[in-house]
């Protein structure tokens, strides 16, 4: 058995709103790309993203929403039509043939599933998907369709699996855990920014699930400002905990790489440092519990030049046992690049170390998200009592 599929198609690209939206798969070639230079990514590990079909997208999304995504993406409606739907808005603008380009990301993840549950590889990676704020009959945060909760309906029915979803994102994976908030099948696990600044203002600890779901829902809400320090100490503890708690079949993580201090839509004070050890530990623990069964999707992550196609490629080089580099990235990679990016390129894996100034509050923040760790693991405590 293969340790790993790239998961990839072309058409994937064609997930675009606008020249100017900060939702821009390019950052998928440029993060293959640098992954070439370190010949790292053969052709023979790259295998197709197919289109997922209707009845695939109904596990988790209503007939009718499906219906106004067609029709707006082949001009038939209007941005007043779709509104109520989420489709229209300046988050989620209405672009051709949007259906078709929506289901062709879930098409990825779900081809990253049959890789993984059909015993083709140990693990596969869709960096295209990661689109966890889609609801069932709305589009929200720039997620017209919801890749990962499909993939995770798709493996309960298909593979009869037990699914636990790590989030990193530093936006709440809110679509994900509502669309299994009451099912006791699927464990949620969501570290991200505080929505007392950020959208979409879920995630609280307080959210642990409902009826036999109850318990299968972990959020770790943290402050503006963190940094790796508390961020790590968070998810160290959190996924051993929760793995050993909800031991699941099958592990599907969302690398959303928007806690980076250089993201521009968030308030989170991540280095690269936090982007090698997330699919470290979630590398260690699939095959601890799991068989080594482990998808990766990609999400958010708006800074595409600086920080996205190293954050990704990490994934990659994880999930095949390859030691991560360090020192200077390919010349040929920075100067191809160089002349289309708006900012200044990191000419090294690792990030510069004056990379911002100190917090003054770091002792006060590293405390307080000590604080609210505990509170959101205590259920644990109970549960085992």
């Amino acid at each position: 058995m293969r340790n790993a599929y790239f998961v990839y198609s072309p058409e994937q690209l064609s997930y675009k709103f606008s020249d100017s939206h900060p939702f821009n798969h390019k950052r998928l070639t440029l993060t293959m790309d640098l992954l070439h230079t370190l010949n790292a990514l053969q052709p023979e590990d790259i295998i197709p993203a197919r289109i997922a079909t209707d009845e695939e997208l109904l596990l988790a999304h209503d007939a009718k929403y499906i219906d106004i995504v067609k029709k707006a993406g082949h001009g038939l409606l209007s941005n007043t039509q779709c509104e109520n739907y989420g489709i229209g808005t300046e988050d989620t603008p209405i672009f051709p043939n949007m259906h078709e380009a929506a289901a062709q990301l879930v098409g990825g993840t779900l081809t990253a599933v049959d890789c993984v549950m059909q015993g083709k590889s140990r693990h596969a990676l869709n960096l295209g998907g990661g689109l966890h704020h889609g609801f069932r009959g709305r589009a929200s945060g720039f997620c017209i369709y919801n890749d990962s909760s499909v993939a995770i309906k798709y493996m309960q029915q298909k593979y009869n699996a037990r699914v636990l979803y790590v989030d990193t994102d530093a936006h709440h994976g809110d679509g994900v855990q509502w669309s299994f908030y009451d099912d006791p099948n699927v464990c949620t696990l969501s570290i991200h920014e505080t929505g007392r600044y950020l959208f979409p203002g879920t995630g609280a600890v307080t959210e642990r699930g409902n009826g036999e779901g109850y318990g299968t829902s972990f959020n770790f809400p943290v402050d503006a400002f963190t940094e790796d320090e508390s961020f790590l100490e968070i998810y160290e503890r959190s996924m051993r905990d929760i793995f050993e708690y909800f031991k699941p079949d099958v592990v599907l993580t969302q690398n959303g790489a928007d806690a980076h201090y250089f993201d521009p839509l968030t308030h989170l004070y991540g280095t690269m440092n936090l982007y090698k050890e997330i699919p470290h530990l979630a590398h260690k623990l699939a095959h601890e519990y799991c068989d080594g069964r482990w998808i990766a999707v990609g999400g958010g992550g708006y800074d595409i030049w600086r920080v996205v196609p190293r954050a990704w490629s990490y994934v990659w080089l994880e999930m095949n046992d390859i030691p991560y580099p360090s020192g200077a990235i390919a010349p040929e990679w920075l100067h191809k690049y160089q002349a289309e990016a708006p900012v200044t390129l990191i000419p090294t894996w690792e990030d510069p170390p004056d990379l911002y100034e100190p917090i003054p509050r770091k002792a006060e923040i590293h405390e307080k998200n000590a604080q609210m760790m505990e509170k959101a693991l205590h259920i644990l405590s109970k549960k085992s009592s």
